[in-house]
């Protein structure tokens, strides 16, 4: 299972066999049972978490007491709650698991001992940090300048199997919209 981080950092930089050494050393693979959370309101973030399988989502309850999901994350994907974990600040957010899902859980005292040891690791929790800032405004950009049945089929037409895969309820919190919503989108009515 290691080897599906591994390969997702040598995409960016090159690790000598050492290096993979001391990284794989450090690494545990968990499993994750669906509906379970890893991170609830309140709580400090103390974990980053790479999906080697399933799905998880970040999601707040907002001030009517429904769930807002903000991210998915699946298989390559980093997911964790930043500001909690870089300020040691208690988060605003819920992560849960929307499959029976396996994850690469890498604690913030593990991380910093492996970027004191392997340096150039930082450049690729950079580059994989952009690319989720950047992944995160065009959601905004989306949210702002599309109709909810734009939303949808955007989403639809750029992850059809994605869809697929996520309760329906969940895809259009995402989306910003109600289930019904998404019934009526799906069903040709709107």
């Amino acid at each position: 299972m290691h080897k599906l981080l591994l390969d997702h950092i040598q995409k960016f930089i090159h690790l000598e066999p050492s290096e993979i050494e001391t990284l794989e050393s450090c690494l545990d693979v968990c499993k994750i049972k669906k509906k379970d959370h890893v991170l609830i309101e309140g709580q400090i973030c103390n974990t980053m978490y790479f999906i080697v399988k399933g799905c998880l989502r970040q999601y707040i309850i907002n001030a009517k007491g429904s769930e807002q999901t903000l991210q998915f994350g699946i298989e390559n994907w980093w997911i964790t709650d930043y500001l909690s974990y870089l300020n040691h600040v208690p988060t605003h957010f819920y992560i849960q698991a929307v499959e029976n899902s396996e994850v690469i859980a890498l604690e913030k005292s593990t991380l910093e001992a492996i970027l004191l040891e392997i340096p150039k690791l930082e450049r690729y929790f950079r580059i994989v940090s952009q690319k989720s800032f950047g992944a995160a405004q065009m959601r905004i950009k989306f949210l702002f300048t599309m109709s909810a049945e734009e939303r949808y089929h955007h989403i639809n037409s750029q992850f059809p199997e994605f869809v697929q895969r996520v309760p329906q309820y969940m895809l259009a919190s995402y989306l910003d919209f109600s289930a019904e919503f998404m019934s009526k989108i799906r069903s040709g009515k709107v």
